[in-house]
């Protein structure tokens, strides 16, 4: 299991609002057939047959993240992850279930959702379904399970976060961005004593309030028929009750209307400078622009900050452009790693990081041709894998969109599009601006 606190260039786009479905309603394009359909308590469904495999995958999205959390309570969700496998109510060992069954499984979390996927053998999808659907009707609500998923989440918190060189950059960089917003902490949570303080009342709040038919989408992709599907998901899961899923109460994050700063030491190799700025949610204008932006910046040897940083100037050892991809409101990045610790040096990097990106502004044909190719190869080629298939119809039918447009959505867009993002984001005004020196 793992979580997500970065995403550069999101495999999911949102392009369109689609309705609900009551009923079957196939849909074919060159890419990806695929057929949706939707329970009475709730459940959506989204199926796709492909024949060229023996295996399938059963994909399970919750629209639960971090941002669900209290700001008491962070990291809950992804706990949550972590309890899920410990055990439900009527099936005490998960894994040792999907073993038995040739399977295998794992799960991530981010700031708004989380995920978990089986794969086995076509012939054991009832195995599988049985297996999400029990825990989706309930889990065991051990006290064991709890303290044992507990001193693993702490574990990890520590190996990742607060014992590996830069590991709490994340949070620095987000309290910098948001002051309201429960984006303002990364996935894994605000601090360890949140964890440490979880309650069983806690987690059962949590899970009747998120985790329901309602509040998911079931994806299966593999060599299983529509009609086998639509019995074995009928036969598992339509007796799961509707549940009350807790409203989203937060605030919009107010705009950052000037620039934001922070300087820290640590026990790293080298100065570590990130800028980043605020941007578009997924769907909204601008999004696929940033996107591209950071591509054509930072992806690959012919990309601007290696051939003007990394390759030119010996300040640079490290240059990165990424976006955190959220489903609200999220910000663009611009990391780098220095060769120097000097005041003069840090202000040089900032200053060159900045420059270099705003010169988007004049992003060239082959530039944007050459982003927007990389991204349909990576999207082609995801596409091949029947488990990733599953992930990313559950993510499209999640947020609405059409999994068929993603590609045309990149097409359309043209340089012009680009440098008007770039004019727009990277913006001096808006910089939260964090500089990690070594200790």
């Amino acid at each position: 299991m793992f979580y997500l606190v970065f995403l550069s260039i999101i495999p999911y786009l949102y392009i369109f609002s689609a309705k609900n479905r009551n009923f079957g309603t196939a849909k074919a394009t060159d890419m990806i057939e695929y057929t949706t359909f939707t329970l009475p308590n709730g459940l959506r469904v989204i199926h796709n047959y492909d024949p060229s495999t023996a295996m399938v995958a059963v994909n399970t999205l919750y629209n639960v993240g971090s941002r669900d959390e209290s700001p008491e309570l962070t990291g809950l969700a992804h706990l949550f992850e972590h309890l899920m496998f410990g055990g439900s109510v009527n099936i005490p060992d998960f894994d040792g279930e999907i073993e038995r069954a040739g399977g295998t499984n794992n799960a991530w979390t981010s700031d708004d959702f989380t995920n978990f996927y089986d794969i086995a053998p076509a012939s054991n999808l009832d195995t599988l379904l049985w297996l999400e659907s029990d825990r989706m009707l309930g889990l065991s609500f051990s006290p064991a399970s709890l303290e044992v998923q507990r001193s693993v989440v702490i574990e990890e918190f520590k190996q990742t976060h607060l014992n590996r060189p830069y590991g709490d950059v994340a949070h620095r960089l987000r309290s910098l961005l948001y002051t309201v917003h429960p984006y303002r902490y990364p996935t894994i949570g605000k601090e360890t004593g949140h964890i440490e303080k979880v309650t069983m009342d806690d987690v059962k709040h949590f899970f009747y309030t998120h985790y329901a038919p309602n509040n998911a989408v079931l994806a299966i992709s593999g060599n299983v028929t529509l009609d086998r599907v639509r019995e074995a998901v009928e036969r598992w899961y339509g007796p799961i009750p509707r549940r009350d899923i807790a409203p989203r109460l937060y605030s919009p994050e107010p705009p950052v209307e000037s620039p934001r700063e922070s300087t820290v030491t640590g026990p790293v190799p080298q100065p570590l400078i990130v800028i980043a700025y605020p941007m578009a949610a997924h769907g909204e204008p601008g999004y696929i622009e940033a996107d591209i932006l950071t591509d054509i910046l930072a992806s690959g040897r012919s990309s601007r900050y290696y051939r003007k940083l990394v390759m030119s100037d010996p300040l640079f050892t490290e240059a990165d452009a990424s976006i955190s991809g959220n489903e609200e409101p999220g910000f663009l990045m611009l990391k780098a790693r220095l060769s120097d610790s000097s005041e003069a040096s840090i202000e040089r990097a900032r200053r060159t990081l900045t420059e270099v990106a705003a010169e988007c502004t004049g992003v060239t044909e082959r530039e944007l041709s050459r982003a927007v190719n990389r991204y349909e190869s990576n999207h082609q080629f995801l596409m091949l894998s029947y488990r990733t298939r599953a992930q990313e119809l559950a993510l499209s039918e999640m947020t609405g969109e059409e999994i068929n447009s993603r590609v045309a959505a990149y097409r359309a867009v043209t340089t012009a599009d680009v440098a008007a993002a770039a004019e727009s984001i990277i913006n001096p005004s808006r910089a939260c601006t964090l500089i990690y020196l070594p200790q």
